[in-house]
C-alpha cells in the first residue's frame, strides 16, 4: 500500500509548470514528456524530455530539471512531476500526469530520499516520498 500525501495549490502549480513546458516545446519524436520541480527555497525548474533514435540514450524530463536546479546553485528538492503530452494520433486533449521510470526513480533519490513524487495512482493524482516508489534502494 502506497503512503500518499494530499496535493497542494503549490503542487497543482507544479503540476502546470511541467504541462506548460511541454506544451510549448512539444515536437513529435523528441518531446513529449515535460516535467517541473520545486527547490526547498521554492524556485521552481522545469524541463522536457531529450528522445534518441536509440532509446537508451535518451535522455528524461526529470534529470533535465534537477540538473537546471543544480546548474543554477540548488541543490535540495522538495517536489518533482512529469506530465505526458498526447501525440497527434491519440484521441486524447490534454496532458497527463506520468509516474518516473525506474532509472528517474533512482536519480531522484540519490538527489533526496525525502523528495515527493506527484503521480498517478488508483485513479488519483497524488504524491508520495520518492523511496514510497523504490523500495530497497540500491546503495553503495
Amino acid at each position: 500500500m502506497l503512503n500518499t500525501l494530499d496535493l497542494t495549490k503549490e503542487d497543482n502549480e507544479l503540476i502546470e509548470v511541467a504541462i506548460q513546458v511541454i506544451e510549448k516545446n512539444y515536437l513529435y519524436g523528441k518531446h513529449h514528456i515535460g516535467a517541473a520541480v520545486r527547490t526547498v527555497s521554492g524556485k521552481i525548474f522545469s524541463a522536457v524530455h531529450l528522445e534518441a533514435n536509440v532509446g537508451r540514450i535518451a535522455v528524461c524530463g526529470e534529470a533535465i530539471a534537477l540538473g537546471k536546479a543544480i546548474s543554477e546553485g540548488e541543490h535540495t528538492f522538495e517536489t518533482i512531476v512529469a506530465v505526458a503530452h498526447p501525440h497527434p494520433h491519440e484521441d486524447i486533449d490534454a496532458c497527463w500526469t506520468v509516474a518516473p521510470c525506474g532509472m528517474c526513480r533512482e536519480l531522484i533519490s540519490d538527489y533526496g530520499e525525502n523528495i515527493n513524487v506527484i503521480i498517478p495512482y488508483k485513479d488519483e493524482i497524488v504524491k508520495c516520498r520518492v523511496l514510497e516508489l523504490l523500495p530497497e534502494k540500491y546503495a553503495n
